[in-house]
């Protein structure tokens, strides 16, 4: 074999460690291939002083990654699925999903316990609308603050005292090696994780059938299912960075287990609920789901996000 294969990346020690992970996978499986890493900085990188939502959303950190693809400078990109609209461009396929690991929201505090233990008042750091909503909802005498950068900065923060706890995905912290920095694990009936959290997504062009043919030994296919449901929920509530949005896919008994929740970032209005079906009906469960929340009134709750209009 004399083939190499490009991934686009961001220079995100997250990213970089998720990119290596799969090149060693490929080579892993490919033995003779040659993987080589396209290092990049994207505009979600960039802007690091304002909300995502207020900047375009999630998919400033891949969109200079399909780039790349589409003008041939990298064969494929490694995503953390959270991070992807739940429409991929037109010539885009995703193409290989990993394992899932852990979907839940880390804790992370030098003085409590959980979010539960923080008193009145404490200052709780995320970048994340859906974990501020789900916090607000449960805690409405905590101050959520806008918390952005990389890992090792928002860690940095928290170790200067600048908060009382910080919101972080704990997947990323076990995939950097930081898995002793989690105070505790918020269960996912306190905190509903988002889209796709812990997974990781392998993107390249649809038309590019060797790049697929290498990936396709990667694929997971019990995650691949729940991850359909979850995107296909998504895609049905058009959800955004402006919309505090939440889907979860288990599978149980043989069966799919959905989640969906729909909030305001204030955690003051919250639509929630659940549907169960096949194992394979992923697609149809998610969308069913989000039919069902959208008629319970997150219709409304997010056409008013939508257009900055506090809902009625």
């Amino acid at each position: 074999m004399n083939h190499t294969l490009r991934i686009a990346t961001r220079r995100s020690k997250l990213a970089l460690w998720q990119a290596e992970h799969v090149s060693a996978l490929l080579r892993a499986a490919h033995p003779g291939l040659t993987v080589e890493l396209v290092p990049m900085v994207t505009e979600g990188d960039r802007i690091q002083d304002r909300a995502l939502a207020e900047v375009g959303g999630k998919g400033l950190f891949i969109k200079e990654l399909e780039v790349a693809m589409f003008e041939g400078r990298a064969d494929l990109a490694v995503h953390s699925m959270k991070d992807v609209p739940a429409d991929l461009p037109e010539g885009m396929v995703l193409t290989a999903v990993l394992e899932r690991v852990d979907a839940r929201d880390a804790f992370l505090s030098l003085k409590y316990k959980s979010f539960r233990d923080l008193p009145a008042g404490a200052r709780v750091g995320t970048s994340s609308l859906r974990r501020q909503c789900q916090l607000k909802h449960l805690r409405p005498d905590l101050e959520i603050v806008q918390l952005r950068g990389n890992v090792d900065t928002r860690l940095r923060k928290l170790d200067e005292g600048q908060f009382d706890a910080i919101i972080l995905a704990a997947a990323g912290l076990k995939r950097l090696g930081l898995g002793e920095r989690i105070t505790s694990l918020i269960e996912t009936d306190d905190s509903l994780p988002a889209v796709g959290q812990g997974v990781i997504g392998i993107e390249c062009r649809s038309a590019d059938t060797t790049t697929q043919s290498y990936l396709s030994v990667l694929e997971h296919t019990p995650t691949r299912r729940c991850l359909t449901a979850e995107r296909a929920l998504a895609a049905r509530l058009e959800g955004s960075c402006q919309s505090p949005v939440a889907g979860f896919a288990e599978l149980q008994g043989g069966g799919l287990r959905m989640r969906g929740l729909v909030g305001s970032p204030d955690g003051l209005t919250i639509f929630a609920d659940e549907l169960r079906g096949g194992a394979d009906e992923g697609a149809a469960l998610g969308t069913a789901l989000a039919d069902k929340l959208l008629a319970a009134g997150a219709g409304a709750l997010l056409d008013a996000l939508r257009t900055s209009k506090a809902p009625a």
